[in-house]
């Protein structure tokens, strides 16, 4: 049970009659009150992990600023959380520049990224005074020359490739070369000196960004002589992509391991009077929520498929790009790996598999579960990070709600899509 449960948000625990809850709140009374599926965030938790980066970050180097990448869970109430705990936050597109300003955010804590951004969102970001474009590249500059009026000013980081390989998966890879985003050192160089001959745009530093759940400090710390290299700046903006723990067999760095390399290679490197940007997304996120699924269909032959009632409808992170969960059966967390006293049967394994007409919609490949049986209410934890950012209607599928729970209450702050809005766009 202990290993089940470390995985699910911190302040979890398991009632005397067996029964899991989140945040205080039971996970029979969130289904019945939200149905399912539906993702719960532990707002505490939430707010200690903000809290925890910020008070680390500023022990290393004072001169910083801990920023969210809102594409780790671009939920208003997630960014205001953010914000009301004092972090920036870090945008890709005009939806979520706007969640951001409408989640209360100083524009000027705001750090617009995208490898292709359009008019639309360079103009907008013009418009509402955020804080730092980083530019990926010559475009990116032009069109910014065009859109600041005559006597104004945006300030600008150059997105830099540091040719940094870390051991994950393809397609969340970005330092390495060959990356859609950023630039060579040789052309940043090049970039950097045009923006500093610009009378609209002001070179305020440099942006470096290796990856996605990475669960090794050391390409961190690689990751940062080749921006120094590049000259010295104001600002050194480090990027996120710490690594969070979806399964018992993985073991991220602590915070303070994440930083203690990532600083150490910022104080060998970088100018002591700069200012040091960091943006975690998933490690901010993942641990702080769970989605609850109910069991629809359990079928037994050559495999035993237990069918829930979502799937990559609202977690894609498996299709694509093989990211492992655990899961338990709510009432049924005092036994995963085996049965208590005989009371119970041994546990079966099982593969979890969502609703949607595809062989690759697999939440879990191989879990042992006990006695599943239609009806069962499914929990699987670490599901913070890029599953509402990419829900989506495959198979007319509704997006899901987001309930925040905090000391035995719970609150809706994202309701489930509407069948009406499922068609609100149809112009015939």
């Amino acid at each position: 049970m202990s290993q089940l449960l470390e995985l699910f948000p911190p302040g979890s625990a398991v009632t005397a009659d067996g029964t899991l809850t989140i945040a205080g709140c039971r996970a029979e009374a969130l289904a019945a009150e939200f149905g399912t599926p539906v993702l719960v965030v532990a707002e505490e938790a939430l707010r200690a992990r903000a809290r925890e980066y910020s008070t680390e970050l500023a022990a290393r180097w004072p001169r910083s600023r801990v920023v969210f990448a809102s594409k780790a869970f671009p939920c208003t109430a997630v960014q205001r959380v953010m914000v009301e705990e004092g972090l920036g936050l870090d945008v890709a597109g005009s939806g979520e520049i706007r969640t951001a300003l409408k989640a209360g955010v100083d524009p000027a804590l705001i750090v617009l990224h995208g490898n292709a951004k359009s008019v639309d969102e360079l103009t907008l970001a013009v418009e509402h005074g955020i804080g730092l474009v980083v530019v990926d590249g010559p475009d990116d500059v032009d069109r910014l020359e065009e859109l600041v009026p005559r006597g104004g000013n945006q300030d600008v980081l150059v997105r830099v490739i540091p040719g940094v390989t870390a051991d994950v998966h393809a397609h969340v890879m970005t330092g390495h070369e060959g990356s859609k985003f950023g630039l060579s050192p040789s052309a940043a160089g090049e970039l950097i000196a045009r923006i500093e001959r610009s009378d609209r745009l002001t070179m305020r530093g440099v942006h470096v960004h290796i990856g996605s759940q990475i669960l090794d400090t050391q390409p961190f710390a690689d990751s940062v002589a080749p921006v120094a290299a590049l000259g010295e700046f104001e600002i050194y903006d480090l990027g996120g992509g710490l690594g969070a723990r979806y399964t018992y067999s993985d073991h991220p760095p602590t915070v303070g391991e994440y930083l203690d390399a990532l600083i150490g290679a910022a104080r060998q490197h970088l100018p002591a009077g700069a200012h040091v940007v960091i943006e975690p997304g998933r490690s901010m996120v993942a641990s702080a929520a769970a989605t609850l699924y109910r069991v629809t269909t359990v079928k037994r032959g050559a495999h035993t498929f237990v069918a829930v009632d979502g799937g990559m409808g609202d977690n894609l992170e498996v299709a694509l790009f093989a990211q492992r969960f655990e899961a338990g059966i709510v009432d049924r967390l005092d036994a995963p790996g085996g049965s208590v006293a005989g009371t119970r049967p041994s546990p079966e394994q099982v593969i979890v598999v969502g609703r949607h007409c595809e062989s690759g919609d697999v939440l879990i490949d191989g879990i042992d579960l006990v006695a599943p049986a239609v009806g069962d209410l499914l929990a699987v934890p670490a599901t913070g990070a890029y599953c509402f950012t990419m829900s989506n209607n495959y198979n007319g599928a509704r997006r899901i709600p987001v309930v925040f729970a905090n000391d035995g209450v719970a609150r809706l702050v994202v309701r489930r899509e509407t069948w009406e809005e499922l068609s609100a766009r149809d112009v015939e």
